[in-house]
């Protein structure tokens, strides 16, 4: 036999983009179309209704950027399509082949509910099925002109990522107005040869089965009337019939489908758009749920049904119909799909307690898997978490994009910090937004690492970020390949079903140890510094007024716990905390609207704690002491002057100046307390940090050596950091002045300024205070570097086989070698507070209050002598998709610790991001809890979300080790429960002389609520 395949492939081809695809909707009549462009941002449908609209034309430019058009659209469906399947079709002129980031449209009906959405592969509305003929059509379009920041493929920079730079120029010719008749024939015979020609291509040539499909399509094609596609198209479907009949191989690879619509909650559009996108595809896919019965949908991130719920009742009725009828699955059981490595892990904690809680009490449901296909990296603190939840499961996607290792598995146990183990899943098909592709539908199975092991894997399917979600066409493919030969097979299920099978067939599933560290996009620990520390503060700022608020409840008379506001305030922070805001790689809308409600928060929160702290009394003036370990420390008080003080654990004392035992000598350029002697060069690095008490050098070269390097990645600028970032740089070594700030025996400080760049300037003031090893690096930036990366590195004089740094609950242990390229591809990685070093015997800490990328390497010096260096990333400058990153003011503090063990490291990262109050109180009572016990830490002290008055409080593990201690409350303790994170109880703690006793192996969360006598 000859070969005919191109002939017969590229026959297929024309034919089906050239007659079949425009005949589905051949018989059309345009509508009637006028036009009002809403004056700035959106508004009511009421508003909207009210307004003067005048006569609009096709092929008619609309739409500047972040504008808002409205077009009224009226038609008449013709006598002569009675018993026909009548839609309204209508293109606003969408470019590219992306669904998403462009214009987007909501249908309404004159009443004002919304019918479904208009997208640009989503482009329907159902009309009438069966028409009768002569139906009036009345609908008010509300047209979103979303500017394309993708369009150049991230290759330029753009003034589109704000409104206030965008400009007002039309951004789309609208194309399309009609009403059509649907010709389901021509629409099967569309999705038929669709399906049959992409399974072929990619079926191997040996296979007998594409060369059957093959001459099937050639027959096909034979039975085609091009000039009578609609009235041939029924025998075309016959001649396939038998080649779409053929089951699959008994053997067959299953993919579990679950209907998906990822919608970033920010990212190229600020919130605002993305409650109007969430509103556009949830009326998809309640109106494809009316259509296909056998359709399921997943759906994370309670703060979008919250907003539904508040903006679009009507949405939220049909969601609520749909979760009834089980073809809507909420699942994930978070609050948004939050960056998996940044958030604090009380964070974390609240993000799954508020997700879940909102799905329980609104569909009576509990989600029972994390959800998070689209975060970069997850630290090794979720699997506890994510169990402590209640969640029997994880799911996510992007280690597919590891950029040098493969990741070995797809089904597995994940294994966190604690040992505790949760069975996890990454979809073979590597995308979130499937839609049942030849070529998809062979990377499945061809890329799934459990052959022999399992069988299945799940496929999330649907057009993400305001794509529209899953439509018709999908469906129906995936009925289609619900059982045929040389596919796998396709079933749509709830994951919660996906996950039970997997893990039903596959119980020894193999086990993954620790993170999973994403190879790629390692800037989003560092990029958009102000959003970071923003997060930073406010997740202090949170657990501050908890803790005095529970303190003035259970102790000041007529105090009322402000449960309302708490709840508010840690949504707002919960909702920046998306993988896409925190981790900077939104647009500069975004991150302006972060940074100003970062300034909110701040501001209320403080007022809260002010109010909690001020119902203990008057009378006085007390330091307050939110940390968890007892402190003695330098304070500045209200009137300026310095304080040696000290304050017990989440507790309060009077402020009373103490006398330290080692106050500070500070003369030129050097600063000594008898704990160590600070030296720094003239150049305004550290030429010396000399431990006192242990006789030796902290350092192995300039201490605090400033690096900007220049840093341009491939590809996904505020993402990424690429290698070769490290190959060229600039030492930031000729200071404007370097000058003895403060001799104060409590405070010493040195002052070093520099300029460089492009006009950039740096301030820091090195301070060593009295009775404490810490060194701190108070840093005033001013920014206006372009495509660059500042470091700070502090080379130390210890053999590190590996750093710790702290991480939600805990710390990971990373090599500081090289030796595989899985070593090699950590060149930056994220913690949090602290990063630690040391060898037996000693350690050097490295802590900051608001940064979180960082690398760590060592070299071996000629004396034989091993230097291991940290070194903090301070600030970037990426200029897609914000052209401004970073440009402005940045202040912020980094520490150096000499002789430091974690235990050490763990109490000063809490006492550097938690700052002494100094206010005015009374006698205050003494702490409302406190733990006898090395590592048991205090987390979290707040009372009961149920407003019974019970206190909750959150302990962890914090060194690496097994713990005991004994947990004493400042009241009378009538009993005490052990519960999950949503404050259910799980057993009974022991309560031995109106006290906890409490064993805590390494790294564990305990919550315990406890009951007032």
């Amino acid at each position: 036999m000859h070969d005919e395949r191109r002939r017969i492939e590229e026959r297929v081809q024309r034919a089906h983009d050239q007659r079949i695809k425009p005949a589905i909707h051949a018989a059309t009549v345009p509508f009637e179309v006028e036009a009002w462009q809403a004056p700035g941002e959106p508004v009511s449908f009421e508003e909207a209704a009210a307004a003067r609209y005048t006569p609009f034309a096709m092929n008619t430019p609309w739409g500047p950027p972040w504008g808002t058009t409205w077009f009224r659209m009226r038609g008449q469906v013709p006598a002569e399509w009675a018993g026909r399947r009548v839609e309204a079709v209508i293109d606003l002129g969408f470019v590219g082949d992306w669904p998403g980031n462009q214009a987007e449209a909501l249908v309404h009906l004159p009443d004002g509910r919304p019918l479904k959405a208009v997208n640009p592969l989503n482009q329907y509305v159902p009309v009438a099925n069966p028409a009768t003929g002569g139906e009036q059509i009345d609908y008010l379009v509300e047209a979103a002109s979303n500017p394309d920041i993708l369009k150049d493929n991230f290759s330029r920079v753009t003034p589109m990522g704000d409104k206030l730079t965008a400009g007002s120029a039309p951004l789309y010719t609208f194309q399309r107005a009609d009403l059509a008749i649907l010709d389901e024939e021509v629409f099967h015979l569309d999705l038929d040869l669709q399906v049959l020609r992409e399974l072929m291509v990619h079926l191997p040539e040996h296979e007998p089965r594409r060369h059957e499909i093959l001459h099937a399509l050639d027959r096909a094609m034979d039975a085609l009337d091009l000039d009578d596609v609609a009235g041939s198209a029924a025998a075309v479907r016959e001649v396939l019939a038998p080649v779409l009949a053929k089951p699959a191989h008994a053997s067959a690879h299953t993919i579990s489908g679950v209907g998906h619509a990822h919608i970033d909650s920010a990212w190229l559009w600020p919130i605002r758009e993305t409650k109007r996108k969430t509103s556009r595809t949830f009326s998809n896919v309640t109106a494809l749920a009316d259509e296909y019965d056998d359709f399921i949908f997943a759906c994370s991130q309670a703060q979008q049904y919250e907003w539904v719920r508040d903006h679009y009742p009507h949405v939220w009725a049909r969601i609520q119909d749909s979760v009834k009828k089980g073809q809507w699955a909420p699942v994930g059981g978070m609050w948004v799909e939050a960056d998996g490595n940044l958030p604090g892990g009380e964070a974390i904690a609240r993000q799954l307690v508020h997700g879940k809680r909102f799905f329980i009490e609104h569909f009576g449901i509990e989600t029972k898997g994390v959800w998070l296909p689209d975060s970069f990296g997850y630290t090794a603190a979720y699997p506890q978490l994510a169990k402590l939840a209640g969640n029997d499961w994880f799911l996510t996607q992007k280690i597919s994009w590891n950029q040098t290792n493969k990741f070995p598995h797809h089904t597995f146990w994940w294994e966190g910090i604690d040992g505790t183990r949760i069975f996890t899943h990454f979809p073979p098909v590597d995308t979130y937004n499937a839609r049942f592709s030849g070529e998809e539908m062979d990377r499945a199975v061809r890329n799934y690492a459990e052959k022999g092991g399992g069988q299945r894997s799940l496929a999330p399917f649907g057009w993400g970020d305001g794509g529209g979600g899953p439509t018709r066409e999908i469906m129906e493919r995936a009925r289609r390949l619900a059982n045929l030969e040389g596919s796998p097979k396709v079933v749509v299920e709830h994951p919660d079903d996906f996950f039970a099978k997997a893990r039903e067939e596959y119980p020894d599933a193999p086990v993954w140890v620790g993170e999973l560290y994403l190879e790629l996009h390692r800037a989003t620990y560092t990029s958009q510094a102000r959003t970071k520390q923003g997060n930073r503060r406010s997740e202090h700022k949170l657990r501050e007024a908890e803790l005095w608020a529970t303190t003035a409840a259970l102790h000041a008379p007529g105090y009322s716990y402000p449960y309302e506001k708490l709840d508010r305030l840690w949504k707002t922070v919960l909702l920046h905390q998306f993988h896409d805001i925190l981790p900077g790689s939104s647009i500069a809308w975004v991150h302006r609207e972060a940074e100003a409600e970062y300034a909110r928060v701040a501001e209320e929160l403080e007022a809260l704690t002010a109010e909690a702290v001020a119902a203990l009394g008057a009378g006085g003036t007390r330091v307050f002491n939110t940390s968890p370990f007892d402190r003695a420390e330098v304070v500045r008080t209200s009137a300026g002057s310095l304080a040696f003080v000290r304050a017990p654990a989440n507790g309060s004392a009077p402020l009373a100046d103490a006398e330290p035992d080692r106050p500070v000598k500070a003369e030129g350029r050097v600063l000594d307390n008898g704990l160590v002697r600070v030296e720094v060069a003239e150049d305004g690095t550290l030429s010396s940090v000399y431990d006192l008490r242990a006789g030796r050098e902290v350092l192995g070269d300039k201490g605090n050596l400033l690096r900007l390097h220049t840093d341009l990645p491939n590809y996904w600028d505020a993402w990424d950091i690429d290698k070769h970032y490290n190959n060229r740089y600039t030492d930031l070594l000729e200071p404007t002045s370097v000058e003895l700030v403060s001799d104060d025996p409590l405070l010493g400080a040195i002052r070093v300024t520099r300029s460089f760049g492009k006009g950039s300037t740096i301030t820091q003031t090195i301070t060593l205070r009295a009775d404490s090893p810490r060194v701190d690096f108070e840093t005033d930036i001013d920014w206006h570097e372009a495509e660059k990366i500042l470091k700070a590195a502090f080379p130390v004089d210890v053999r590190a086989a590996h750093s710790s740094a702290e991480i939600q609950f805990g710390h990971v242990q990373r090599p500081t070698h090289t030796n595989t390229s899985w070593e090699a591809a950590r060149f930056e990685v994220s913690g949090h507070r602290w990063v630690h070093v040391g060898e037996p015997g000693y350690g050097v800490a490295v802590l900051n209050d608001s940064t979180y990328g960082h690398d760590v390497s060592r070299t071996v010096r000629e004396d034989g002598g091993t230097t291991t260096t940290v070194r903090l990333s301070l600030v970037r400058a990426p200029r897609i998709p914000d052209p401004e990153a970073d440009q402005g003011r940045h202040r912020f503090t980094y520490a150096l610790l000499p002789g430091a063990s974690i235990e050490d490291t763990v109490a000063e990262g809490y006492s550097l991001n938690l700052p002494l109050r100094v206010a005015d109180a009374a006698g205050a009572p003494g702490p409302v809890v406190s733990v006898d016990g090395e590592n048991v830490t205090v987390e979290a002290v707040k009372l009961a979300d149920d407003t019974s008055g019970d206190m909750v409080v959150r302990l962890y593990e914090s060194g690496g080790g097994r713990a005991r201690g004994v947990l004493r409350t400042g009241f009378p303790l009538a009993g005490a429960q052990v519960t999950d994170l949503l404050e259910r109880p799980l057993e009974d703690a022991r309560v031995e002389d109106g006290a906890v006793a409490v064993s805590l192996r390494p790294f564990q969360v305990l919550t315990l609520r406890l009951r007032r006598g």
